[in-house]
């Protein structure tokens, strides 16, 4: 098993990687502190893969455990469903010692943590991501939200969890689309800050989309290390801590304007960093040579490289409901070079519509 810690003094914990975990996930619990009342929230598809499992875990373990479910779909990811979530809570009498474990995808562990972070003024909650994408972005750092009509995650809490615990084979029944998204935010990592990941990854990517289990732990395990490091060093975003959105300025611009329909989040990040790195080229900050091996490299994994079908204005117009303007200037993460970014926020409009037009 590997296992990566997350450094943040007394909201410190650990990332467990391994094939197998969901089974002796009740046994680890026992050595994170919290009551022996349990309420999963997962959701249809992924109880009907996985809660059985997790039920006959957690009975052994000796926890009294709650389970309920929400809809699939980033659709659910609103107030009107973490209210949902609120009374049921009530209704079993959770008390602040009782522990909440997210088991689904991002969605899933948005609004779990979302919930935990709010409910009694913060219970604690536990993260067992399902899908590639979760495992390596989403259930990690502490950012809990929900959407907003105007816009994706404008709603939320900085909100640790008490543990990660990632197994692999839940990944086994997921489509092949949803392990591109995952793909998508692995590329991230490399372009964001390893390059000699990134040369891993055009190396080995046919491999990691097919899961090797190899080169899926390698990737996980060094996704995470990265994650957890930027993390570590700015918990709450007022920094370097940024970096990590790479893509999604315009990615969650995408989502919102076609309601989260027509993309998925990771599909739509892969379209940002395109044109992130275009962005870069353009504004002279990288060479050709890089920006050709992002765009090559999200290509050869299957995943789209632009946008169909929406106007540029709308896109621009929605940037500025993004959570990284300030001082109502959109703040763009831009590549220097594979492996090193820097954060911009006097993109002039005319350069942003260019590039989404080109």
């Amino acid at each position: 098993m590997e296992v990566v810690n997350v450094g943040l003094g007394e909201r410190s914990y650990s990332i467990y990687i391994d094939k197998g975990l969901l089974i002796n996930c009740g046994n680890r619990l026992k050595n994170i502190k919290t009551d022996k009342k349990i309420f999963i929230i997962t959701n249809p598809i992924i109880n009907k893969f996985y809660g059985d499992t997790l039920k006959s875990s957690l009975k052994d373990a000796g926890f009294n455990f709650y389970f309920t479910e929400i809809p699939d779909g980033e659709e659910y990811k609103t107030i009107k469903t973490a209210v949902e979530i609120y009374d049921r809570l009530l209704d079993i009498k959770m008390e602040r010692g009782a522990a909440l474990i997210a088991l689904g995808g991002g969605v899933i562990g948005d609004i779990t943590g979302f919930v935990a972070a709010t409910y009694l003024r913060g219970v604690p909650y536990i993260q067992i991501p399902t899908t590639l994408l979760a495992q390596v972005d989403s259930s990690i750092g502490g950012k809990t939200a929900v959407n907003h009509p105007k816009g994706k995650n404008l709603i939320g809490a900085f909100y640790q969890p008490r543990g990660v615990f990632i197994d692999i084979d839940t990944l086994k029944t997921l489509p092949k689309e949803e392990i591109l998204c995952g793909v998508a935010e692995i590329i991230k990592y490399g372009i964001i800050r390893d390059r000699d990941f990134f040369e891993y990854l055009e190396r080995n990517i046919e491999r990691l989309i097919n899961l090797n289990e190899e080169v899926l732990i390698h990737s996980i395990k060094r996704s995470c290390e990265t994650k957890a490091d930027v993390v570590s060093k700015d918990e709450m975003e007022t920094g370097l801590r940024a970096i990590l959105n790479f893509g999604h300025t315009i990615g969650h611009a995408i989502e919102s304007l076609t309601g989260y329909k027509k993309y998925r989040h990771g599909e739509a990040v892969a379209i940002g960093m395109v044109y992130a790195a275009r962005l870069s080229l353009e504004t002279g900050l990288c060479s050709d040579e890089d920006y050709n091996r992002v765009f090559n490299l999200i290509r050869v994994a299957g995943l789209p490289t632009a946008i169909s079908g929406l106007d540029a204005d709308s896109i621009i117009d929605s940037l500025y409901l993004d959570k990284k303007v300030k001082e109502e200037k959109v703040r763009f993460v831009l590549m220097k070079k594979i492996g090193s970014v820097e954060i911009q926020g006097d993109i002039p409009n005319e350069l942003i519509r260019k590039v989404l037009l080109n």
